[in-house]
């Protein structure tokens, strides 16, 4: 893992190195979780590094959510109850009405269709449940770096978690 994200710093201009190298420093000195703790986004198409606080994570990248919507929900409840698709569907359009069963499916078949990488409802819960436990669990409070799916592909977005970055200081750049 620590190789794999020495590639990835690699991959980075001098000045990124040296941003995530501080942002490291500045990590390791929160005493506690907050909403401020730092995210970091790779859009490697333009090597572009963004840096956002983990409260305005999902107005940067909104999570798919289209396969938690109550009229779906409901009827996964339902089948795992043994209910049989057409009863289950059946249950489903007299608790939440025809109409807004097949809306919620058809978004959901849409968001299917769409390039979300992976990146829905549950994959970003299941980010910030990690993300505050590295955080609680250590000396050394890691970094994400969420590396984003290339653009019109199914790639899924990957979660890096930094510790070191082995990044150039201020001091030590070379001229633009």
């Amino acid at each position: 893992m620590a190789d794999r994200n020495r590639e990835l710093i690699a991959l980075l201009t001098p000045r990124q190195q040296v941003r995530v190298s501080q942002l490291l420093l500045e990590q390791q000195g929160h005493a506690s979780w907050h909403g401020g703790v730092p995210v970091l986004v790779l859009d490697r198409c333009w090597l572009r590094l963004r840096v956002t606080p983990v409260e305005h994570l999902a107005r940067l990248l909104p999570p798919d959510s289209t396969a938690e919507a109550p009229e779906l929900v409901r009827f996964r409840e339902l089948r795992q109850q043994g209910f049989s698709e057409g009863a289950a569907q059946g249950r489903c359009w007299e608790e939440f009405g025809p109409a807004a069963c097949q809306l919620a499916l058809h978004r959901h078949w849409q968001a299917l269709e769409g390039p979300h990488h992976g990146w829905t409802l549950a994959a970003y819960l299941a980010f910030l449940r990690t993300y505050r436990e590295l955080f609680a669990a250590g000396q050394e409070r890691p970094l994400p770096l969420v590396v984003l799916g290339r653009r019109g592909s199914q790639e899924p977005h990957r979660i890096h978690w930094l510790v070191e970055t082995g990044a150039l200081d201020a001091a030590h750049l070379p001229p633009d």
